[in-house]
């Protein structure tokens, strides 16, 4: 084995990873070795996107383009989020074109709860109630909302880290 190798295993070995607040950063016996943890695409996605008149979940519910849906009603739709983060990924999102979660009224609270109990249905078909799974909805730029139309994200299939990273 190559001196180089040998040497890029001891350091691998000694090697401590931290988390600090949404940064990642490894450390070596020296204090001054670390590194951040590059901010993801959509991150940047989120930090650019700003609320438009249609978007692409607009045009899903209005079948301008086509998906695999999981649930439709007159109300809303469900279907695999193509960026899945779990086993299992699915949005589930009103065809009435809401920005945000932000900008719903009390008008507004019956379409909310029909949400949630189609979320909680479409993930017992996909197998998700007996192990459990996670509603998300990023509402702005910290968030991380890069769609300004209102989406539920449903996670599962595995164990889903606390706090979420």
């Amino acid at each position: 084995m190559s001196t180089v190798i040998r040497s890029l295993l001891s350091l691998a070995s000694v090697a401590t990873v931290h988390r600090y607040s949404s940064y990642a950063y490894f450390s070596l016996s020296t204090p001054y070795c670390s590194a951040k943890k590059s901010i993801s695409d959509e991150v940047v996605k989120a930090q650019t996107a700003k609320p438009i008149e249609d978007t692409i979940f607009g045009k899903i519910a209005r079948k301008e383009i086509k998906v695999d849906l999981l649930h439709e009603d007159d109300q809303c739709v469900a279907f695999h989020d193509v960026n899945k983060q779990a086993p299992t990924h699915f949005l589930v999102i009103p065809k009435e074109p809401i920005p945000q979660l932000s900008a719903c009224t009390s008008s507004n609270e019956k379409l909310l709860g029909h949400l949630l109990i189609v979320a909680a249905q479409v993930a017992k078909k996909q197998g998700l109630a007996d192990d459990g799974y996670r509603l998300v909805i990023n509402n702005g730029r910290n968030a991380c909302q890069s769609v300004y139309h209102l989406h539920i994200h449903v996670l599962g299939g595995r164990q889903l880290d606390w706090p979420p990273g």
